[in-house]
């Protein structure tokens, strides 16, 4: 592991990582906060998400997560969205590719040999991050914006008992039945529509739920409120009666005015029930 930066950050240190992964086959960068508390043992730990055209960088600069975070005295992980450099497959479209991971192990051509996000995010980089700094794996939460928010929320209720907690910030809700997601899940696992379904979070809520609390952001004037379709998580969460938030903000859009506005609260919403052991 490589240490490209690390600065300090609200008592804590903000720092930047590239290692080699072996899930994605290529080199892969990674931030990471640790607040202050780190220095006396392992902290509980959050991971962030982010959406289509991100790179690690993007909330880790943008959110205002880490004043939140330093507070609380928990850790911050910030992935990268995809695999990336010479030889990754790519894509000229901003929504597949290069940027446009989408949390997925693919098993169709180009993409198969490098885009295996899910198991980057569940097992190579967690492996990584456990080992060599002060996380605590006993006291995880995974939260996420639009196609990261999707990621969070499969990830979670695909993996019962290890987060304590998920949240999103503009999620998109229904991949199956939205152009934010049947051309991906299609290129990358292939006409077999069967598969998709586990990378589905609103069918997963109505299979399975998730055994923690959810909280769910999205505003009034998303700009993308209609590929995101959080109506259908909604219904499947109110039907499945799920422990939980769905929020719809009034008058914000996509942006990252937006996460940062209400990183505050998420941020809260895991430290509390990431404390409870």
């Amino acid at each position: 592991m490589e240490t490209v930066a690390e600065n300090a950050c609200f008592g804590g240190v903000q720092g930047v990582y590239k290692h080699a992964s072996k899930a994605t086959g290529c080199d892969m960068t990674f931030g990471l906060f640790l607040p202050e508390d780190a220095s006396h043992g392992p902290v509980p730990v959050l991971w962030y998400l982010s959406g289509l055209t991100c790179t690690h960088e993007n909330a880790m600069t943008k959110a205002g997560a880490q004043a939140w975070a330093a507070e609380a005295g928990i850790a911050l992980v910030f992935p990268d969205t995809s695999p990336r450099g010479e030889g990754v497959a790519d894509d000229d479209a901003y929504d597949l590719g290069q940027g446009a991971g989408f949390y997925v192990n693919a098993t169709q051509a180009p993409w198969a040999p490098h885009y295996r996000m899910w198991d980057y995010v569940t097992e190579d980089l967690p492996a990584l991050v456990f080992k060599n700094f002060a996380c605590d794996p006993e006291a995880q939460g995974i939260t996420g914006h639009s196609m990261g928010g999707h990621g969070a929320l499969t990830i979670a209720m695909s993996l019962p008992g290890r987060y304590k907690s998920v949240s999103a910030f503009s999620p998109i809700c229904n991949p199956t039945g939205s152009d934010w997601g049947r051309k991906q899940l299609g290129a990358y696992l292939g006409d077999d529509q069967a598969t998709w379904a586990a990378h589905d979070s609103s069918l997963l809520m109505q299979d399975a739920g998730f055994d923690g609390p959810v909280l769910i952001d999205t505003g009034t004037k998303d700009q993308f409120v209609d590929l995101l379709r959080p109506e259908t998580l909604s219904h499947a969460m109110a039907a499945r009666r799920q422990q939980g938030a769905f929020r719809m903000q009034t008058g914000y859009d996509h942006s990252y005015f937006f996460v940062s506005s209400f990183m505050e609260d998420h941020v809260g919403f895991h430290a509390e029930a990431m404390s409870k052991g």
